[in-house]
């Protein structure tokens, strides 16, 4: 089974090939395949922005928790 990539590293692989088919593509508005690809972008960036929104609310709660004796 292949070793999973981070979700940064799938956003930045993502980038790349949304950069380099629609540099190629003559209409890149129109293409399928580079429109899956920028959902697929999209979505690893919401979930990178979500799991940013939690982790801020952890930590802000256990400084919650840590600062009433």
């Amino acid at each position: 089974m292949a070793k999973r990539r981070s979700l940064q590293e799938d956003t930045v692989a993502l980038k790349t090939k949304v950069k380099e088919s629609s540099a190629k593509s003559e209409n890149p508005e129109g293409n399928p395949a580079i429109r899956s690809l920028r959902k697929r972008l999209k979505r690893t960036q919401r979930k990178i922005r979500i799991a940013k929104k939690r982790e801020a609310a952890r930590t802000a709660k256990k400084a919650e928790i840590t600062k009433e004796p």
